[in-house]
C-alpha cells in the first residue's frame, strides 16, 4: 500500500496552471465584451470603444492611475533596478 505522503506542486506547474487560469480570464472578458456590444447595437445604444487589448478607452477625462513600473513597460521603457544608480546627464 502506497503512502499518504502529500506532494509538492512544482513551480513550474503552477506557473502552467495560473497562465491557464488568466487565458480563460481573457476569453471570458473578449466574450462579455462582445456580448454587450452586441446587445447595445440591438439596443440603438453606441457600443464603448474598446482597445486592442480589450480594455474600453478612457474618456479623456482623466488618465487612470498606472504604477511607475507598469508606466515605463507600458511605454517601451525598461524600469532600473533600485540598487542601479541614474545615468549621468551629460553623457
Amino acid at each position: 500500500m502506497g503512502s499518504n505522503k502529500k506532494r509538492q506542486q512544482t513551480i513550474s506547474k503552477r506557473n502552467r496552471e495560473r497562465a491557464v487560469e488568466e487565458k480563460r480570464r481573457l476569453k471570458r472578458e473578449r466574450k462579455q465584451a462582445a456580448a454587450a456590444e452586441r446587445a447595445a447595437i440591438r439596443d440603438g445604444i453606441e457600443p464603448p470603444a474598446v482597445a486592442v487589448d480589450g480594455a474600453a478607452i478612457h474618456d479623456g477625462a482623466e488618465p487612470p492611475e498606472v504604477p511607475v513600473e507598469h508606466a515605463a513597460i507600458r511605454d517601451g521603457i525598461e524600469p532600473q533596478a533600485a540598487s542601479e544608480p541614474p545615468p549621468p546627464d551629460g553623457e
